[in-house]
């Protein structure tokens, strides 16, 4: 079983042969399904079940003309809203199975970004077609947690926010110039990097961390599309899995000004969520592309 599977209500006491129950389920009772061939005699398949609003589980293997069927593997699939980011994005297929990973560069979190990419059969299908070059595309992310922590905001009057947020769009431009080769924004970003860290340093001496970073968005272990996020949170609803009828948090987070939606069980949730509260969490990345 996936980790992340927890994430949409398939709890740990949840037993081996529920699942593989669960599973059989999707393959023969699926939302939707989609197919492409390999050979003569073989196709690999896509079989979605909702199991809840935006909650689904995902089923990918081999199907033989007899329709004799041989599971690769089986993921949670959580379905965020909006468009996150216009950000030309590169895809990158694993090594180990038939899966995919989608690469951003979003200046609003200076990092590369990596994400399970949601949709691989239609991505191949419009590789395949030759008009993946020629359309305009976006980029929808969305997160799972298994467990994750409140904490109260950082008291911030509206002259603060104006700068903070002046602050960030001014950092943002430095960090495309740099990213195109400017040796002047690749130097003023290291001295403000330089100027940052000796600000914090004095301060964390006095002062608990979470007090100083608002948010933040960060690379966590060894996987590459996982990561550990602390953002504010916007917005919050709650879902219910219809197969364990357990209760899914669904929140809408702001960190590092990149909007997404995030789904936690509510048991695992440490505090009491609300609007304008933070949220930190380790999460696995996924995302949708749309091709427009």
């Amino acid at each position: 079983m996936h980790k992340y599977t927890r994430a949409i209500g398939f709890g740990e006491e949840i037993s081996g042969s529920m699942i593989r129950k669960v599973e059989e389920e999707v393959r023969t009772e699926f939302t939707s399904h989609e197919r492409r061939i390999l050979d003569e005699s073989t196709d690999y398949c896509e079989f979605r079940k909702i199991i809840g609003e935006r909650l689904e589980l995902a089923l990918y293997g081999m199907e033989d003309l007899d329709e004799n069927f041989e599971k690769e593997y089986s993921i949670p699939v959580f379905q965020g809203k909006g468009i996150t980011t216009y950000a030309d994005v590169i895809v990158e297929k694993k090594i180990d199975k038939e899966a995919y990973v989608g690469i951003c560069e979003d200046a609003r979190v200076d990092i590369s970004l990596m994400f399970y990419l949601q949709n691989p059969m239609e991505y191949v299908r419009e590789l395949q077609s030759g008009n993946l070059g020629k359309k305009k595309t976006s980029v929808t992310l969305s997160a799972l947690a298994c467990e994750g922590t409140v904490l109260l905001p950082v008291t911030k009057n509206e002259k603060d926010k104006k700068e903070q947020r002046e602050e960030f769009r001014n950092r943002m431009m430095l960090v495309s110039a740099a990213r195109k080769g400017d040796s002047e924004a690749i130097e003023t970003l290291t001295l403000k990097d330089m100027d940052t860290y000796q600000k914090v340093s004095k301060r964390v001496v006095t002062e608990d961390i979470f007090s100083i970073i608002d948010t933040y968005f960060m690379p966590y272990g060894v996987e590459c599309d996982l990561y550990s996020i602390m953002g504010e949170i916007l917005d919050m609803d709650l879902v219910i899995n219809e197969v364990t009828r357990e209760k899914i948090m669904v929140l809408t987070l702001d960190a590092n000004e990149m909007i997404f939606d995030l789904c936690i069980p509510k048991t695992k949730i440490f505090g009491e969520p609300a609007v304008g509260r933070r949220f930190k969490a380790n999460i696995w990345l996924q995302g949708k592309i749309n091709f427009s």
